[in-house]
């Protein structure tokens, strides 16, 4: 037993770095979930077989659609010339002097919105480039400014955000994607204003050491491309500067509506029948109402720009290729997960952690981190924590009268902090799209989307034990 504890180690110690080495997670999860298997003696071809697999494929025929529609949505909000001209609208009305805050809530605004994470990276650096260079304000600060807007609030903290964080838990605890609204926005507004307020600070020391946008310390030392499409160009110019906006108000409008009145209102009782998997329409509400929230937002840019087919064309193609590597990224970390909660010395370290004395709030909210933080994905940490101890969180809540709304929030948030490690995917994309190092600007994406989310998520479970839900 204590040889396939130290198995589960060494492989959580492998995927970490392999993942930092730059070895694609598509590649490193199975590895990883092989060196588990030989320390515990469970078979490997069968472990991968009918573990690893069925999990990893579990996974991908489950979030799929939201995977394709929104990297489909995210490019189409690209090629229309949507997303460049809510960048510079938003820039209009704060001011270009205000470059950080610009930045930040132009992001927030895409992400929340529905585009795609690594979209939105790739479509604010060159804008977020030119603001910073127009103000001269040190581009080491240029990553996680725009981290500040894409991985943190608006990503798992604001309710009904369409972005998979947060839509993930409600599978498990049979909430919505606009679960405990009041910790959301009060989490989410705490995240915004200390992120902030840290990266004036940052600009403000800087620029008082005599750093600038051209200066050497912050200066670009590697290529800022990518190999991701971001090679896509926009072809097709916004009408005015109000019409771009109006996708990303469909997403939010046709979600709200569907969680709160439309799907409350329609008979699911068939969902009991065999046909349907005899699933619980409380565990499937929230990712139907974001897909169609998604699916209306793309029917919206195809009406405006018909006489544009050829191009919209060439946006579904390019996200529809933007979609694999992601979600099967996500999957094969799940199939990883899958196949360490399948080797027995599992059971002692589930034990140990139902163990510890906490509540099922705080526990939730520390094996998702841990799992996030090892995973160097806020996605794939929490889908393995849950995939492993939801339904066991989630009984252990209802005995103790803890809000699963509440769980869902949190846990939400505690996913979105340590998964910005050293070695996470998304970490080392940014930086590469930026063209700056970890030594650059690593320190400033960790104050804003690792300590301090991490500080708040703290400061709100105690909160909530205090006076409860609100």
């Amino acid at each position: 037993m204590i040889l396939g504890i130290v198995g589960i180690i060494v492989s959580l110690l492998l995927l970490i770095t392999l993942a930092y080495r730059g070895v694609p997670v598509i590649l490193a999860a199975p590895i990883s979930a092989v060196v588990c298997v030989l320390f515990s003696g469970a078979p490997i071809m069968a472990s991968y077989t009918e573990v690893f697999m069925p999990a990893m494929a579990g996974f991908v025929g489950s979030w799929f659609p939201i995977f394709l529609t929104g990297a489909i949505f995210g490019v189409l909000m690209t090629v229309t010339g949507y997303a460049e001209s809510i960048a510079r609208t938003v820039t209009g009305w704060i001011g270009s002097r205000r470059a950080i805050a610009a930045t930040v809530i132009t992001s927030a605004l895409m992400t929340y919105g529905g585009i795609s994470l690594f979209v939105v990276a790739f479509v604010m650096y060159p804008l977020a480039r030119e603001l910073f260079r127009v103000a001269d304000i040190p581009r080491r600060l240029i990553p996680g400014t725009i981290a500040l807007g894409i991985f943190t609030f608006t990503m798992t903290a604001l309710p009904g955000s369409p972005q998979v964080q947060n839509i993930i838990p409600g599978q498990f605890f049979g909430t919505g994607a606009w679960a405990g609204p009041g910790v959301g926005v009060l989490g989410g507004t705490l995240i915004f204003g200390l992120g902030l307020l840290w990266l004036e600070h940052r600009r403000r020391s800087l620029i008082s050491k005599g750093e600038s946008f051209e200066s050497a310390e912050s200066k670009k030392v590697i290529g800022g491309s990518s190999d991701d499409g971001s090679s896509v160009t926009t072809t097709i110019a916004p009408p005015n500067r109000l019409v771009p906006f109006l996708p990303l108000l469909t997403v939010f409008a046709v979600n709200f509506a569907c969680t709160l009145l439309i799907f409350p209102a329609l008979d699911w009782s068939y969902l009991q029948e065999d046909t349907f998997g005899a699933i619980s329409y409380d565990t499937r509400a929230g990712l139907w109402a974001v897909l169609v929230g998604i699916v209306s937002a793309i029917a919206l840019i195809i009406a405006m720009n018909f006489g544009q087919w050829s191009t919209l064309k060439v946006g579904f193609n390019d996200g529809v290729k933007r979609s694999m590597l992601p979600i099967f990224s996500t999957a094969s970390e799940v199939g990883y997960g899958a196949v360490v909660a399948s080797v027995a010395a599992f059971a002692v370290v589930r034990d140990s952690v139902f163990g510890m004395g906490a509540n099922a709030l705080v526990t939730s909210v520390v094996t998702t981190s841990i799992t996030a933080g090892l995973t160097g994905s806020s996605s794939g940490g929490m889908t393995i924590a849950l995939n492993a101890l939801g339904a066991d969180l989630r009984a252990m809540a209802e005995a103790e009268g803890i809000s699963l709304e509440m769980m869902h929030r949190l846990t939400a948030m505690a996913a979105g902090g340590l998964d910005t490690l050293p070695h996470s995917g998304a970490v080392v994309t940014l930086l590469i799209v930026c063209g700056l190092t970890h030594r650059q600007s690593y320190k400033d994406i960790a104050m804003v989307t690792l300590v301090i989310p991490v500080l708040v998520v703290v400061a709100l479970i105690a909160l909530v034990s205090a006076v409860g839900g609100f």
